[in-house]
């Protein structure tokens, strides 16, 4: 129990302070939109033929993008595959227009065509056809949402993606805390582990194959990482001491973590083929949080060596550490995005406001993105242009999912639990 003790004590050090989690039980997160864009580009999505259930994944996909508004609803019986009546759709100023079929197959599947048109251009950007097994149609879904996303924007989308997260239910002492996954507009969510113990820091490995995680099922905590598809599972670290923040190198050979087996929190490598350990940091402060740059050059991690917590980065040619925050007088649980180029992390601005503020690398510049006070755990959408973040609004706990430009924001609470330490799965 002293273990324990002092690695919840280091996290509340090295973290925005959250209040003591409570509520009710695992369960689907369900979507709710918080902000919406003003003056998003208008784009129609005309309700596929012989279809139900396909199209309206499309339409919330986009109109969760932050980037367009579905629109003209009172057009949609004008439009077709192959004759969207580019005319009706330019006179009520909407400029793209998605169509399309859905027809079983003889093998129980679905033939998906979809079609995205242009009406300025009256020309179609996108005419394809899918071969959808049963149990894959949300999927094909959000696929669709990806390609019409990217062929918009020249950005890929993200809607196929997936979200890790923790649930708490204190109402189950046997399933007090739940591992799941779920598609990133909270459908479809699949059970990973339960515990009565504590579950902390899911994160990924670069293949989206397993996930590793921090468990006190032994009282204790310590690293394991499980596989996905045989929820066969190993652990990774159980030294003595603590054991956390576990973040896998680019190339899936190495594992940042923290650790205590000296004394003092510290980060560490472990070769993940020989289980070879390496100290990366040896200071008298907490060092944790420990992210891995994605070009596998540096990692960046928290420490408190300058008197508050901070983010620094450290190279691993030249062996030294440098200071990456300056603004607020806490900076931690730092993520970078796919490029490089953003620093995600909990801020503190003032008193006990905990906010999600973003960083960018070359300039330092620092700009608060949430409105909510009480924020932690950001991790990007692989393709940058999104950040999930556990906050609370009253009595609930939930995810947020927001746009770096601000103009869009939504909620995704538990009906039955509250839900904390969210990971968007990398592509």
């Amino acid at each position: 129990m002293e273990t324990t003790r002092k690695y919840l004590l280091c996290l509340a050090i090295l973290t925005a302070l959250s209040p003591v989690l409570s509520t009710q039980s695992f369960a689907q997160l369900h979507l709710e939109i918080a902000k919406a864009p003003e003056e998003a580009p208008k784009i129609a999505i005309v309700p596929f033929g012989n279809d139900q259930s396909i199209y309206p994944i499309v339409e919330n996909d986009l109109n969760r993008s932050g980037k367009f508004t579905s629109s003209s609803k009172n057009l949609a019986a004008t439009a077709s595959m192959n004759n969207p009546n580019a005319a009706a759709w330019q006179a009520a100023g909407v400029p793209y227009v998605v169509t399309g079929n859905v027809k079983a197959t003889a093998e129980g599947g679905y033939e998906v065509h979809y079609q995205l048109y242009d009406v300025q251009k009256q020309q179609y950007l996108l005419n394809e056809l899918l071969s959808v097994p049963a149990s894959r149609v949300r999927s094909a879904a959000h696929m669709i949402s990806d390609a019409i996303y990217e062929a918009l924007t020249g950005i890929k989308g993200d809607f196929s993606g997936r979200i890790a997260y923790v649930l708490r239910n204190p109402a189950t002492p046997e399933q007090r805390y739940t591992l799941q996954i779920a598609d990133t507009d909270g459908e479809q969510p699949k059970t990973i582990l339960t515990s009565r113990d504590p579950i902390l820091s899911p994160a990924w490995t670069p293949d989206a194959k397993k996930i590793a995680y921090v468990s006190f099922e032994t009282k204790r905590p310590a690293i394991y990482v499980q596989d996905l598809a045989t929820g066969q599972r190993e652990k990774l670290a159980s030294f003595r001491g603590l054991n956390g923040a576990p973040s896998f190198s680019p190339d899936g050979q190495s594992m940042l973590f923290t650790a205590s087996m000296h004394g003092n929190p510290e980060i560490y490598q472990m070769n993940l083929s020989t289980r070879e350990l390496r100290r990366m940091t040896n200071d008298s402060a907490i060092d944790t949080e420990a992210r891995y740059a994605p070009d596998g050059k540096s990692f960046i991690y928290t420490s408190d060596r300058g008197g508050s917590a901070q983010i620094y980065r450290y190279d691993f040619a030249t062996g030294s550490s440098k200071r990456l925050t300056f603004r607020g007088a806490f900076n931690a649980r730092g993520t970078l995005s796919a490029d490089g180029r953003k620093l995600a992390l909990v801020h503190r601005p003032s008193g006990s406001n905990y906010k999600v503020a973003i960083q960018d690398i070359n300039t330092n510049i620092t700009n608060i993105l949430t409105p909510t006070s009480l924020d932690e755990s950001p991790s990007f959408s692989p393709n940058g242009q999104m950040v999930v973040y556990a906050t609370r609004e009253g009595a609930r706990g939930l995810l947020s999912i927001m746009s770096l430009d601000g103009r869009f924001r939504m909620n995704l609470p538990s009906e039955q639990g509250e839900v904390r330490e969210p990971a968007w799965a990398p592509k």
